[in-house]
């Protein structure tokens, strides 16, 4: 198996995230049944800090908005001031190698539009943050053809040091991580096109070696000729404890 490259996956800093619209953060509070004054982590809120505001303001909810660029962190820090809801938002810089939070402290995980760890990593670090019941919403790449060029096969095993997998064995993963998964959605081709669009507008012709694998991959999505057989997915899984029986729906059939 090809050694990952190292995580975070690079996202240009001021480039639009997947699944970061208000709508998606909507409807995951809605599945995460967040009501007032439930907890919740954002992590790598990026420099507007977006969810972690929506959140505050239209649920009530108490957020931690973290990310580990400080200069991001800065920025997010400065727009909750402005918004007035410093005391409804802490907004501050992690470390992803040790989080440094308590066990149980959240009832709700938020991650749009960025790849922080392998697959596994993320469960195996977010899990334990999580209240009983508490919900995963994370952003992962995902195979959703039947057959992937080889090119951008090798390239996404390089990057993940794990074979793609598609949406529905994505959620058998969070369910082998401790969680009952709920739902996976994948950006559509004319969803994808733009958020390269955007990502390809974003990069700066000096990024550094950290952005050419993501040079790479624009460029086979490119080839591509708008169908995409590599997407993003944005998964949502409840905290299962050990021993829990699945929903009476998963049991029928």
């Amino acid at each position: 198996m090809s050694p990952a490259d190292p995580f975070p996956l690079y996202h240009p800093a001021d480039a639009r995230r997947a699944f970061s619209s208000d709508d998606v953060t909507r409807r995951f509070a809605k599945v995460a049944q967040l009501e007032p004054g439930a907890r919740v982590l954002v992590l790598g809120c990026g420099a507007d800090g977006s969810a972690a505001l929506l959140l505050a303001r239209e649920m009530g909810c108490t957020v931690l908005a973290a990310d580990m660029d400080e200069a991001l962190v800065s920025s997010a820090r400065e727009r909750v001031r402005h918004q007035g809801l410093t005391d409804r938002i802490d907004v501050r810089g992690v470390a992803l190698d040790s989080l440094g939070l308590p066990d149980g402290a959240f009832d709700a995980i938020l991650v749009q539009g960025r790849v922080l760890y392998t697959l596994r990593g993320t469960l195996s670090a977010l899990r334990p943050l999580l209240a009983r019941r508490g919900r995963l919403g994370m952003t992962f790449p995902a195979r959703v053809a039947r057959v992937v060029p080889k090119a951008a096969a090798e390239l996404w095993e390089r990057r993940l040091g794990a074979p793609l997998l598609l949406p529905r064995e994505l959620l058998q993963s969070l369910e082998l991580g401790g969680f009952e998964p709920e739902s996976a959605e994948t950006l559509h081709d004319v969803e994808l096109d733009d958020y390269y669009r955007e990502v390809e507008a974003s990069l700066k012709p000096m990024s550094g070696s950290q952005a050419s694998p993501l040079r790479e991959e624009l460029a086979l999505h490119r080839e591509s000729n708008g169908k995409a057989t590599v997407s993003y997915a944005f998964l949502v899984g409840r905290r299962k404890e050990p021993g829990e029986k699945p929903p009476a729906s998963r049991d029928r059939g």
